[in-house]
């Protein structure tokens, strides 16, 4: 019987992938420690997109075609302006690891909007898994210590999820003309845009932040923002995007580890047990819908990190 050799330079860009987007919402909570939400989520879109900026002259990225840029606009300002401020005003209140298992609702989100606007047909064991999904982030949604008291930074960060998701489902077609890596370039640079509204008060923040909280901003803009997504990039062209993007449902452990290394995060029983319901139920939504349809959309969710 052949064996099957490990490809380490593949498993090797998949781990950096996992482990740099499990990483993101550790260092936004650092970040929000001295940094508004607003001003951590402009310092890092900045960052980001002058390593794009660079990336995109050296290889002698095209522009888009001027018809696009509406739609480019609209989509960078949901999958990364809205994204990161909603993530971030959520991580106010909600802990690194439980903030990554919210996130990972974004397959559930987008699955339900390409059923209501891409005509895909949703069988029942996709509406169970999107019921437990949510009932899970119930969970999570209140206190620890018993007390029943709704957390609005869910509710932020389900709002980002959203958004992300309907930058997922709405990106496809653009993805086939500019490719991976150059939409998503665009995006962020669309997306950062916006944030420039945040840009009073900056550098003051920056210059009485501590260095901590300052690194941690600047690592998350190097390496989340930027790296996994050529990481993640090589992978898809290796081995295809549903078995390139089947162990990122890890990144959410990986989240609740380092929260608990860097910040001294340590999850609640009701966050654990949250999170191991919806996560449940976002694998079986998204196993059993990827059996039945390869080529939607929604494998591309799956990418994001997170986005975080």
């Amino acid at each position: 019987m052949h064996k099957q050799q490990i490809d380490y330079k593949v498993l090797s860009a998949h781990l950096i992938t996992i482990v740099i987007w499990a990483s993101a919402f550790p260092g936004i909570r650092a970040g929000l420690e001295h940094y508004t939400p607003g001003h951590l989520s402009l310092f890092r879109l900045l960052i980001g997109s002058v390593l794009l900026l660079l990336f995109a002259l050296v290889t002698r990225m095209k522009l888009p075609d001027l018809r696009d840029v509406p739609v480019i606009l609209l989509l960078g300002f949901l999958g990364f302006t809205v994204y990161h401020v909603g993530l971030n005003m959520g991580e106010k209140t909600v802990a690194a690891g439980p903030a990554s298992l919210i996130v990972s609702m974004t397959p559930v989100f987008s699955i339900l909007l390409a059923a209501a606007f891409m005509k895909e047909r949703l069988r029942l064991i996709a509406w169970v898994g999107t019921l437990i999904s949510f009932f899970g982030v119930s969970l999570i949604s209140f206190e620890k210590g018993g007390v029943l008291s709704f957390n609005m930074g869910v509710l932020f960060i389900l709002i980002a999820s959203l958004a992300e998701s309907i930058y997922f489902v709405f990106q496809n077609r653009y993805l086939e003309k500019y490719g991976f890596l150059s939409f998503t370039t665009y995006t962020i640079l669309a997306g950062t845009i916006p944030m420039l509204f945040f840009l009073p008060g900056l550098y003051e923040a920056v210059i009485t932040s501590t260095t901590e909280a300052t690194l941690s901003v600047i690592y998350l803009g190097i390496f989340p923002t930027v790296i996994p997504y050529f990481t993640l990039a090589y992978v898809v062209s290796k081995v295809g995007s549903s078995e390139a993007t089947s162990a990122l449902f890890l990144t959410p452990v990986l989240s609740f580890i380092i929260a608990w290394i860097w910040l001294g995060e340590v999850p609640t029983l009701l966050s654990l047990i949250g999170g191991a319901i919806s996560l449940i139920g976002v694998i079986l939504v998204n196993v059993k819908f990827a059996k039945e349809k390869e080529d939607i959309p929604v494998e591309q969710i799956r990418q994001s990190r997170s986005m975080d």
